[in-house]
């Protein structure tokens, strides 16, 4: 049930929403690692990003019939229309992590991770084809709320053969993403794909 259709806001989609994003992340990381032995956090935590992205989890949404289910469960007269509420990306990404929360209660992790890894799956081999330029796709988020992005460099550590480098995106003053890598374009993509990773 959408926030709007219930008195109290705690019956909403919200907390399992909430429960769901960790079940998801946990599945994609779960089945990442052991697959790329080779790849670093930076790269692992990039691909995650784009795999469990708000756009992937509502493609998700739309492929296993989530749309209809809210339509059959929207109450006459009351709060949004499912039809507007079909039309936002965000809540049908709510939705798709509610549903994962709501899977993970009812049989646990050991049965939805593989479920979750193959419903996501072609959306991960589309990302490993394809890998997000995930500055510019934040930078374009972020651009429709009128606002902008800033990188600094937070850290350099390491002999000047072998420097790593942590760097901090943050609107406004507030930090929203941090990441590290061996160039600071590196770190600062990491920053951007942990700030989308966060809902941002």
């Amino acid at each position: 049930m959408h926030a709007s259709w219930v008195d109290i806001r705690s019956e909403s989609y919200e907390r399992l929403a909430f429960l769901g994003d960790v079940v998801l992340s946990l599945a994609v990381s779960g089945h990442l690692y052991p697959r790329f032995p080779d790849y670093g956090a930076g790269r692992l935590t990039k691909l995650r990003a784009q795999t469990v992205s708000g756009q992937a989890c509502a493609q998700v949404a739309r492929e296993i019939g989530i749309p209809e289910r809210l339509r059959a469960a929207a109450p006459s007269g009351t709060g949004k229309s499912a039809e507007v509420l079909i039309e936002s990306e965000r809540v049908l990404a709510s939705l798709c992590e509610a549903a994962i929360g709501a899977a993970y209660l009812a049989f646990g992790i050991d049965r939805v991770a593989p479920a979750v890894v193959q419903a996501f799956g072609p959306i991960l081999d589309e990302a490993l084809d394809n890998p997000l330029d995930y500055k510019s796709v934040l930078q374009e988020r972020l651009a429709r709320r009128a606002e902008t992005v800033d990188y600094a460099i937070a850290a350099e550590e390491g002999p000047p053969h072998d420097r790593s480098f942590v760097a901090v995106a943050s609107v406004s003053g507030r930090e929203i993403g941090r990441g590290s890598g061996k160039t600071k374009k590196a770190a600062e993509q990491e920053a951007a794909a942990r700030a989308l990773e966060d809902g941002v």
